[in-house]
C-alpha cells in the first residue's frame, strides 16, 4: 500500500522544503521503505526550461529528458532514486493538459472549472506512475497563502478524503524567527501559517519549525497547543553546518519515528552511519583545494546547485575541503593578460560550466587558455567544453575565425546548432525557428569512450550514459584539424557524429564534456569525473 506525505511551507519562501523532503526520504529509506519524491510547482510556466537562472536557479534534467525544478536534484542526491518526468508538474502543464482534453472533447461539453477538472488533473498526476513504492513524498511549491497554490492545496485536501488518514499525511514547514530586540523566538508566524492551511481545510499532522537556534520545550508546547498538533510532532528544523547533516538532525528530532508512528508502522531504527561518515568528511577534511568557477550566473549559487554539490562530493571522495572562487567570466574580457594571470594563479583547478548566450564567452575562452598554457587542471562542462574547443581551434589549429553559431555567424562554425539527432530510435529535428522550451537534446544519451585515454581510465568503461541539455554541438567536420593540433576527441556518440568528450594528452588534467556529469553525482556515490578532477587539484595544490 502506497502512502502519500504532502509537504507544504508557510510564512516565507526558501525554508528548505526540498531539503527536508529529501532528508525525510533518505530516513524512510534507511528504515527499509521504498520511496519516490515529487514536486508540484504552482507557477504557470509549463516547465522551468525557459526560465532565467536568476529567477529559478538551475534546471535539473532527468534521464528521460524532463527539465525540472532543482529540488529534484536534492531528491536524487539524498535518496539515489532517479527522478522521472512524472515527478515534477507545474500549473502551466496541468492547465495545458486540461485545455487539450477539452479541445478534443474529452469532457463531453462540460463547463471546465478549477474544481473538479484542474484538481482532478493534479490528483491524477500525484498518483500516476506509482509502482511498488511504500511512500510518495509530494512537495507543494510556493508558500501557503499564495493564490497560485490554492488548486494544489484543494487537490491534496480531496486526496485525504478519498484515500483516508491511513494513507495520507500533511507535513507543514514554518519559520520560528528570533527577534533580537525582544530576545526571544516568536511562534505567532507559525500559528498564522497553520490557520491559513486550516482555512482551506487542511490540518497539519506534523509541523517542522525552522529556526536558527534551539526551540525551548515551552515554545514547542505552545505551538502544539495553538496549532492542534501533538507536542511530539512539533519537530525543530535547525540550521545545519552542512546540508548532509539534515537527515541526522531530523532523525535526532524524531521526524522519521513520528511518521512511522502516524502510519502505525513498526521498523528497526535506521542505519545513519553513511550520513555520519559524509558529515565527518565535510567538516573535518584532511586538506583543502581552491577551484575557480568561471561562469555567467555566479551571483546566484542556485544556478549551479548540482555543480556546487558535485564538487563537494569530489572533495568527500578525496577527504578535502573544496573552496570555490566564483568568478564572473566578463571580468576576464576587460582584463589584460597579466590581470588574468593574477586572478587565476594560485587556484588548483579551473572549471567552466554550462550556460546560454554570448555574454562572458570570450572571458571563458581566456580562462581556458590560461589553464591549458599554465598546466592547471581544467574541467569544461557543456558550453565550457565548446569554449575549450574554440580556444584550441583559434590558438593551436590556426582557425582564427572559429566560433559558435549560437552567438552569430562565423567564418568557421566550430560549434553549430544541432538540427537532427536520434533518441531511442526516433529522429528529432530542430531549426532556428523551433520553440525554445523542451526542444534541446535532453536526457541520458550513450557515449562511446575511446580506449587508452584519460577519460577511459577515469570511467573504467567503454560505454557510458550521461545527461544532456543543449542545442549546440561541436562540429565534427573540424575533428581532424583539432586532433592534429593536439586536442583528442576521447568520447563520441555511437554514430560517431556528435563529439561528447575532449581532452589534452600530456596536460596535468584537461577534460571537456558536452553532457552534465554533475547531475548524476551523489555524496555517497561521487561522480568519477569530479573525483578525478579534485584528485588532480590536490596534486596541483602540492605544487603551488
Amino acid at each position: 500500500m502506497t502512502r502519500f506525505i504532502f509537504i507544504t511551507g508557510g510564512v516565507v519562501s526558501s525554508l528548505g522544503k526540498g531539503l527536508a523532503s529529501a532528508a525525510l526520504g533518505a530516513l524512510l529509506q534507511a528504515r527499509g521503505f521504498k520511496v519516490r519524491l515529487r514536486k508540484l510547482d504552482p507557477y504557470i510556466n509549463v516547465d522551468p526550461g525557459t526560465m532565467s537562472p536568476y529567477q529559478h536557479g538551475e534546471v535539473y534534467v532527468t534521464d528521460d529528458g524532463a527539465e525540472t525544478d532543482l529540488d529534484l536534484g536534492h531528491y536524487e542526491r539524498f535518496t539515489g532514486v532517479a527522478s522521472r518526468q512524472s515527478d515534477n508538474v507545474t500549473t502551466g502543464r496541468i492547465y495545458s493538459d486540461v485545455i487539450a482534453r477539452e479541445r478534443r472533447g474529452d469532457y463531453l461539453g462540460a463547463t471546465i472549472q478549477v474544481i473538479p477538472h484542474i484538481t482532478d488533473a493534479i490528483k491524477e498526476f500525484a498518483q500516476a506512475d506509482v509502482q511498488d513504492e511504500d511512500f510518495i513524498l509530494c512537495e507543494i511549491g510556493g508558500t501557503v497563502g499564495d493564490i497560485e497554490s490554492l488548486p494544489f492545496l484543494e487537490a491534496i485536501r480531496q486526496m485525504r478524503n478519498e484515500l483516508g488518514i491511513e494513507r495520507t499525511m500533511f507535513l507543514h514547514l514554518t519559520l520560528v524567527p528570533y527577534i533580537p530586540a525582544a530576545g526571544e523566538l516568536k511562534t505567532k508566524p507559525t500559528q498564522h501559517s497553520v490557520k491559513e492551511l486550516q482555512n482551506v481545510g487542511i490540518q497539519p499532522d506534523i509541523l517542522m519549525c525552522r529556526a536558527d537556534r534551539e526551540i525551548p520545550h515551552s515554545e514547542r508546547r505552545k505551538i502544539a497547543l495553538f496549532c492542534n498538533v501533538r507536542e511530539e510532532r512539533v519537530i525543530p528544523g535547525l540550521d545545519a553546518d552542512t546540508i548532509y547533516r539534515v537527515p541526522l538532525n531530523l532523525h535526532e528530532a524524531g521526524l522519521d519515528a513520528q511518521v512511522c508512528d502516524f502510519f502505525g508502522l513498526e521498523t528497526p531504527n535506521p542505519d545513519v552511519s553513511t550520513w555520519k561518515e559524509i558529515v565527518q568528511r565535510v567538516i573535518s577534511p584532511e586538506g583543502e583545494v581552491t577551484i575557480a568557477i568561471v561562469g555567467k550566473y555566479t551571483e546566484l549559487k542556485d544556478a549551479y546547485k548540482s555543480l556546487d554539490e558535485a564538487l563537494t562530493h569530489g572533495g568527500i571522495a578525496n577527504n578535502v575541503k573544496v573552496n570555490l572562487e566564483w568568478m564572473n567570466a566578463e571580468i576576464f574580457e576587460a582584463d589584460d593578460e597579466d590581470a588574468v594571470v593574477q586572478r587565476l594563479e594560485g587556484v588548483h583547478g579551473i572549471l567552466v560550466p554550462g550556460g546560454f548566450g554570448e555574454r562572458g564567452t570570450e572571458g571563458k575562452i581566456r580562462a581556458v587558455r590560461f589553464a591549458r598554457e599554465h598546466n592547471v587542471p581544467f574541467f569544461g562542462i557543456c558550453l565550457g567544453m565548446q569554449m575549450a574547443v574554440v580556444e584550441a581551434a583559434r590558438n593551436l589549429a590556426g582557425i582564427k575565425g572559429a566560433g559558435s553559431t549560437e552567438f552569430g555567424p562565423w567564418d568557421d562554425p566550430v560549434v553549430g546548432l544541432m538540427t537532427e539527432w536520434i533518441a531511442e530510435g526516433v529522429t528529432h529535428r530542430r531549426d532556428e525557428e523551433s520553440d525554445k522550451g523542451g526542444t534541446m537534446r535532453l536526457g541520458a544519451y550513450e557515449c562511446r569512450v575511446r580506449p587508452d585515454t584519460e577519460v577511459h581510465r577515469i570511467y573504467g568503461a567503454d560505454v557510458i550514459f550521461e545527461r544532456h541539455r543543449h542545442r549546440y554541438e561541436v562540429n565534427v567536420s573540424y575533428k581532424d584539424a583539432l586532433e592534429s593540433a593536439g586536442l583528442l576527441f576521447s568520447g563520441m556518440s555511437p554514430d560517431g557524429i556528435l563529439p561528447e568528450i575532449v581532452e589534452f594528452p600530456g596536460h596535468v588534467w584537461f577534460v571537456g564534456v558536452q553532457f552534465h556529469p554533475e547531475l548524476l553525482s551523489k555524496p555517497f556515490n561521487p561522480h568519477p569525473l569530479f573525483i578525478s578532477f579534485i584528485e588532480a587539484a590536490v596534486a596541483q595544490s602540492r605544487l603551488v
